[in-house]
């Protein structure tokens, strides 16, 4: 009897791994066999034969960052010439677009502007919700909620109960990248360390605030610390409240390297390998037993590598993204639309399902199953 016998016997039965018996399976599995694991899991937590997806748009509040990760060649500093903050005619011109499509979501990414505080992303929200009241804000993250914290001297929960009051209705799991603070002081060193991350989740978690986590894997992490990370994401998940939303899904993708800071700093082989991603994909739904879906980033990995991910643990495509700014600067080249996005769910041999941000199912007419 193999060592990983055991472990995969202790999977089936939904208990959770150690990080020697995660890292264990992660290793020396082959590829095919966490693909069926991650699979058979998938079936336990989500039965049936559909395939999530949404239409949102990620709307950049501004392009000043103070963190200046090593990975993002979005951000600029506040003298900047081409430096910006999103003006209200912009928004409205954009998310007339969107509901247009049939979308009503926006993913307000920020970054850590110094002259913008918690009375002007409250305004903002409060603003856009009056002028459309049917929006959903899926809005900042937890570097954002850290940096408002201390810029007013505030805790987490206040803020994140101000934000709410102007409409935040969902925290993204933005500026994970690896929660591990070894990795994290050598690419993204401006940000809130990982404890802080996750103390925001926690916060956010406390006060029903529907969250996802994330990971961008692939630079200078090594695969232990990809294994912590899931860890710290599964073991906060276990802290939530009964009867809470806690961490809805879970979104890992790859580095994406073109031109950035990070790889002159740490040369070395940064190509898309898939195999590498499929492997990835399928550990978190191995590990992360207790978080209900795992999406497939199809913006970065392509459609055909997300076709193969609904094999292997993944139950969700995300949206369509009509607009992203911040990985598409670094590489990431793949477009598609809701036909595009259903087919490929079709071709993959599942049903398209039309979902929020809460992954309830919307009834819109204009995509049926």
């Amino acid at each position: 009897m193999k060592k990983t016998d055991a472990i995969i016997t202790k999977v089936l039965n939904q208990k959770f791994l150690s990080k020697a018996e995660a890292t264990l399976i992660y290793q020396e599995l082959s590829t095919s066999e966490l693909m069926w694991l991650a699979n058979e899991i998938r079936k336990v937590k989500v039965p049936g034969n559909e395939v999530g997806w949404i239409i949102d748009r990620n709307i950049n509040i501004t392009n000043v960052c103070s963190a200046r990760c090593r990975f993002c060649n979005f951000h600029r500093l506040p003298n900047q010439i081409d430096a910006f903050i999103t003006s209200p005619e912009e928004y409205n011109q954009k998310i007339e677009e969107l509901f247009k499509i049939g979308g009503d979501q926006v993913l307000l990414q920020g970054g850590l502007h110094p002259d913008l505080g918690l009375a002007d992303y409250a305004e903002l929200f409060r603003s856009l919700k009056k002028s459309f009241p049917k929006l959903k804000l899926h809005a900042l993250g937890p570097p954002e909620i850290h940096y408002l914290a201390r810029k007013e001297k505030k805790s987490y929960r206040e803020i994140l109960l101000s934000l709410m009051d102007a409409g935040l209705d969902s925290l993204p799991g933005a500026g994970a990248e690896i929660l591990c603070d070894e990795v994290r002081k050598k690419i993204s060193g401006g940000k809130c360390g990982s404890a802080e991350w996750l103390d925001v989740m926690r916060t956010a978690h406390k006060l029903n605030l529907p969250s996802s986590a994330t990971m961008m894997y692939g630079h200078i992490e090594s695969k232990e610390q990809r294994i912590e990370h899931l860890l710290k994401i599964r073991d906060l998940q276990a802290e939530k409240p009964e009867g809470t939303f806690g961490f809805v899904t879970f979104v890992p993708w790859p580095f994406q390297a073109d031109d950035t800071r990070l790889i002159e700093l740490f040369p070395g082989d940064y190509s898309l390998k898939i195999v590498e991603y499929l492997r990835l994909l399928a550990i978190s739904r191995i590990v992360l037993i207790n978080v209900d879906h795992i999406q497939a980033s199809w913006l970065t990995v392509g459609l055909h590598a997300a076709q193969l991910c609904l094999h292997g643990g993944a139950d969700d495509l995300g949206s369509i993204m009509i607009e992203e700014n911040v990985v598409s600067q670094a590489g990431a080249t793949f477009r598609t639309d809701a036909e595009g996005i259903t087919e490929a769910i079709r071709q993959a041999g599942f049903v398209p399902r039309f979902r929020n941000q809460k992954y309830e199912t919307v009834v819109n007419e204009n995509f049926v199953p």
